[in-house]
């Protein structure tokens, strides 16, 4: 089975994700869409395993398999995590439906290493643009800012939410270049203070609910060898 056709009949979720979800989306905004396959378990049988991941077919279109899906959501992947609660869903069938009712499942305190470490990595690079040529490369500069926003807010409520609401126009101001980079060395740095206090209270579980999500992948896989 060719992998575009495993996104084409065994898409179970699929969403618009990155800037429209984020509510970041400008008038030249691309439509990132992501999703979820279920490769049916006889693929497994053979020597050629079924791909863990598949780009395309269309542009600006990438889908998992739902196992390699489940375990970065596990590892509280912030791209991953995102696109689990993306509020543009275009896609979904009774197993996607009970993916999305296990979203609580995956939320865990590790969230808050894996998405300041992403955003300490991405705050590097956008340092060494600054060196080389002045200026950092301001959408990325956004998009570490919302994340760090959506990290801190995680580990306050417990709950991951992706459309940044109230703070569109100043993270806009941002990628148009318009607030200078000492504000926001200094907006990103308050973030990831406010993000360690509230790591330290946070309602949610030290670790991911592995049995529950397991069980979930377990049943779905048995009934794909129909």
């Amino acid at each position: 089975m060719r992998p575009e056709d495993l996104v084409r009949d065994h898409t179970v979720y699929a969403c618009v994700a990155g800037s429209r979800a984020f509510g970041l989306a400008t008038d030249g905004s691309d439509t990132d869409r992501r999703g979820v396959f279920l490769a049916p378990a006889p693929l497994y049988w053979r020597f050629e395993k079924p791909p863990t991941h598949v780009e395309g077919p269309a542009e600006e279109q990438f889908s998992w398999e739902l196992e390699r899906f489940c375990e970065l959501a596990l590892r509280a992947n912030p791209n991953i995590l995102e696109c689990l609660h993306s509020p543009l869903v275009e896609r979904i069938d009774d197993t996607g439906r009970e993916l999305l009712s296990l979203r609580g499942a995956f939320l865990s305190r590790r969230a808050h290493e894996t998405f300041v470490r992403y955003a300490w990595g991405q705050r590097r690079k956008l340092e060494a643009d600054v060196r080389q040529y002045g200026a950092p490369r301001w959408k990325h500069a956004m998009h570490l800012l919302r994340l760090l926003m959506s990290c801190r807010d995680l580990l306050r409520t417990g709950t991951l939410t992706v459309d940044v609401g109230e703070q569109r126009e100043p993270l806009l101001a941002v990628k148009r270049g318009e607030v200078p980079w000492s504000r926001c060395e200094t907006w990103m740095s308050r973030l990831a203070a406010e993000a360690d206090e509230a790591a330290g209270r946070s309602p949610l579980p030290a670790e991911p609910d592995h049995a529950r999500v397991e069980d979930f992948l377990f049943r779905t896989r048995r009934a794909s060898v129909r």
